[in-house]
């Protein structure tokens, strides 16, 4: 956890020096990556909000994503995760959005990805969406590890994008 909170305090510092704000959309990693970004000492001027969207009901519930929205998506999909980033800054009105879906473990999902599948997106002036395969059953790792990995993206795609100001 330590890694993830080091990290965020480095996309912190970014964020708070460009004006930049951040909302979250997790599946998986079921809240670590809106855990690290808020254990940052004022969280508050970058950090706008975040969900855990670990089912189609609070995918619903959460970002008013149903049946319509999904056609022709599944979870834990690279479309899927960039939909999810794009919602999450939209309905936030943040500069940037972040989500994650995959399968942490110890077994698959029911769409066939193996346990340490995860698809990460990063929706603001720049995106990015990558599949991550970490080869691993551990659950606690896997979660860790998709967390990582989309701060890291997140870190890229900051360094790609020219400073956007307040909500982008």
């Amino acid at each position: 956890m330590q890694a993830l909170l080091s990290r965020a305090a480095d996309l912190a510092a970014l964020l708070s020096a460009r004006g930049e704000t951040v909302a979250v959309a997790e599946s998986a990693s079921g809240g670590l990556v809106s855990a690290a970004l808020l254990a940052v000492p004022g969280a508050s001027a970058y950090y706008l909000g975040g969900a855990v969207v670990y089912t189609a009901s609070a995918r619903a519930a959460l970002l008013g994503l149903g049946a319509a929205e999904m056609a022709g998506l599944r979870s834990a999909s690279e479309p899927y995760a960039l939909l999810l980033a794009r919602t999450v800054r939209e309905r936030h009105g943040a500069t940037w959005g972040l989500a994650e879906t995959g399968a942490a473990g110890p077994s698959g999902n029911r769409y066939g990805d193996a346990a340490g599948h995860a698809c990460l997106a990063v929706s603001g002036p720049v995106e990015r969406v990558v599949t991550l395969e970490t080869g691993a059953a551990d659950r606690a790792a896997n979660m860790r590890a998709f967390a990582a990995a989309l701060l890291e993206r997140f870190g890229e795609a900051l360094a790609a994008a020219p400073p956007a100001g307040p909500s982008g």
